[in-house]
């Protein structure tokens, strides 16, 4: 099963869930009960903490929930952040998910220095549903922004070209299989 967020982020090739953790993952939990897939796929965009350039494709089989606030110490959690599906951790991309873009570059650093590379707002809720549910998963991401001051921006300048840059990219990769 080959989903994404929806909205603005929809592929003929994918089920939207819908944006943000919340949402997605009821959704997902929603389509997986009534439906179970062999594997479930995650298919959006991620901005970039500054290691991956605009329109690198990655993929993923590893997510965390860490939000800003836990590098200016404003922020703790007792729930475990790191969620994977991965065979060997240390060898994924780490995607960070928040309801919230980064807009701070001074953070990249942190998020870096702790082998998370991008963030996309659903993958850390998707990979959760798919642990309890025991679905292997993954996500493949494009790259449309850094995550800065102009995050936003960017974002809108360059996400029509990712859309048909990811496409492209998904139309090969199922052609393959």
């Amino acid at each position: 099963m080959i989903v994404c967020a929806g909205d603005s982020e929809q592929f003929d090739f994918a089920t939207p869930i819908g944006i943000g953790m919340v949402n997605s993952a009821i959704n997902l939990t929603r389509l997986c009960l009534l439906n179970p897939p062999e594997f479930l796929l995650f298919v959006g965009t991620a901005g970039s903490y500054g290691n991956h350039k605009i329109f690198d494709i990655v993929e993923s089989r590893t997510a965390a929930n860490i939000e800003n606030s836990f590098f200016t110490h404003g922020a703790y959690t007792p729930l475990d952040n790191i969620v994977s599906t991965a065979d060997n951790v240390s060898r994924e991309t780490i995607i960070n998910s928040s309801n919230y873009i980064t807009t701070d570059s001074t953070l990249s650093s942190h998020y870096l220095q702790q082998n998370i590379e991008l963030e996309n707002m659903e993958f850390f809720a998707v990979l959760k549903v798919a642990e309890e549910l025991q679905i292997p998963a993954g996500g493949v991401f494009i790259v449309t922004n850094y995550c800065d001051k102009d995050a936003h921006k960017t974002f809108i300048k360059n996400h029509k070209e990712a859309m048909e840059k990811m496409s492209v990219y998904m139309r090969d990769r199922m052609e393959r299989m």
